[in-house]
């Protein structure tokens, strides 16, 4: 009796089963059909394809960074007297037309050299390296765009090796500095420039380190190190990063042949924007200083003042040569660079507060900060070894 019941309900479910199959082929067909995806369905989104690149168009590129800040890079060609008449470079018109037609007298002849610059505002400010424009007599600038027009120098600062040009020209691009803080070792880079005459150029590499000092480059000392080439002419040019933002003027190289060996150095931009602004508004850049040569204390803590000029505002402190600087306001100074950093970044007029010791026991001076002479060298060479 169980067998018979369970015999028609195998049945009865077996019928009900087909009339539901029958019903859907009569009544909807197409749910039945065995659909295959293409690259075109957007129904499965797996299925779908990478839309193809246009035959010349790049995977990846910079060129809308370069094209932000190539524009305002321009060549800068000069002209000094030079007593030696051998000089192949006057042989070229076209170098003698672009300098206006110099004649050299007989006893003297004219040293062309060239560099890079930056323009950074609308009213044809220019920065460049004052060792591109040092001794000078004529200073010739090419735009990007080929225009030429003469340049005039605002102001110099060799401790820094910058100065300050102005372009008297309509419709000159420029660029704003960017602030130097977000730079990290690593990112991409590209050194904007006029290589050994032959045009812009533009190359690739990463920051390779930051607050490159003691090199005996210059006074003050803060680089950016970079593999980016950079050989002669690039000087003054720009350092830009991957977004186009000018993140260093390109000042000099180690290399024993004059060309890049992938280890060149790059004025920061804020450092650059201080000069700029003290240089325009000022006619000078305004630093601080108190009179005292000061050097490292070896095995010791602190810094030792190895001099102190007469009637100068370390002198009027009562500092003395073999005292030991180990504070400067309340904040531990390790290098004679950090010291003398902190010192020029105080306002001429201020008073600060220097703390250490005078043969063991604890001294503290109150210094008068006055303004930094324009006259001092702080031992920097005259010219960097290679740039």
């Amino acid at each position: 009796m169980a067998l018979k019941r369970f015999t028609r309900f195998i049945i009865s479910y077996t019928l009900v089963g087909v009339i539901v199959a029958i019903t859907v082929v009569w009544l909807a067909p197409e749910l039945l059909e065995n659909r295959t995806p293409t690259a075109g369905d957007n129904s499965n989104p797996a299925a779908q394809q990478p839309v193809s690149r246009q035959p010349n168009e790049q995977p990846f590129t910079y060129a809308d960074a370069v094209d932000a800040a190539a524009p305002s890079v321009v060549n800068i060609y000069t002209a000094t007297r030079d007593p030696d008449p051998r000089n192949v470079f006057l042989d070229s018109p076209a170098l003698d037309e672009l300098l206006g037609g110099m004649t050299p007298t007989e006893d003297a002849q004219l040293d062309t050299s060239l560099g890079s610059g930056l323009l950074v505002d609308g009213r044809g400010h220019l920065l460049t390296n004052h060792h591109v424009i040092r001794g000078a007599e004529r200073i010739q600038v090419m735009l990007a765009d080929g225009r030429s027009a003469p340049a005039s120098v605002i102001g110099t600062d060799p401790e820094s090796d910058l100065a300050v040009l102005q372009v008297n020209a309509d419709n000159l691009p420029h660029v704003a500095l960017a602030g130097s803080r977000q730079n990290r070792v690593g990112d991409v880079v590209f050194a904007i420039g006029n290589p050994f005459g032959v045009g812009q150029t533009v190359t690739q590499g990463i920051v390779s380190a930051l607050g490159r000092s003691e090199l005996g480059l210059t006074t003050f000392e803060n680089f950016i190190q970079t593999d980016a080439a950079i050989n002669p002419g690039n000087s003054g040019g720009a350092l830009i990063n991957a977004r186009g933002e000018v993140i260093g003027i390109n000042t000099a190289i180690f290399s024993e042949t004059g060309n890049s060996t992938g280890i060149g150095f790059a004025i920061p931009a804020d450092l650059a924007q201080a000069v700029l602004t003290d240089i325009v508004e000022e006619g000078r850049v305004i630093r601080g200083w108190i009179g005292a040569r000061i050097l490292p204390n070896p095995g010791r803590s602190g810094l030792r003042i190895a001099a102190v000029l007469p009637g100068g505002p370390a002198d009027e402190a009562n500092l003395q040569t073999g005292d030991v600087v180990e504070t400067a306001d309340g904040q531990s100074v390790q290098t004679v660079r950090e010291l003398l950093n902190w010192i020029t970044r105080q306002s001429p007029g201020s008073e600060v507060i220097l703390s250490g010791r005078r043969d063991g026991e604890p001294r503290r001076w109150q210094v008068a900060i006055s303004e930094r002479p324009t006259d001092l060298t702080g031992g920097a060479p005259e010219r960097p070894p290679q740039r």
